[in-house]
């Protein structure tokens, strides 16, 4: 199962500008002032990369899906 879309879901909590998923994923993550995703990047590239930083993230907020589907995979 591929990684097709990733998000910040900030419903619960918000991003704290860590910069914890930039140093695991600078391909994909950004944290000018809060978190980013990156427009136009092969997400299946880096997928263990985004894993990676939605497990390190300390208030859970990067969210993932896979294989075309809306539903949080995280």
């Amino acid at each position: 199962m591929a990684i097709t879309k990733v998000w910040l879901d900030e419903s619960e909590n918000e991003c704290t500008m860590c910069g914890a998923c930039e140093a695991v994923c600078d391909a994909v993550f950004e944290v000018p002032e809060k978190a980013i995703i990156k427009e136009g990047v092969d997400f299946a590239a880096n997928e263990a990369e985004i894993k990676d930083a939605a497990d390190s993230c300390p208030v859970a907020v990067i969210a993932y899906a896979v294989d075309g589907s809306d539903a949080r995979a995280n």
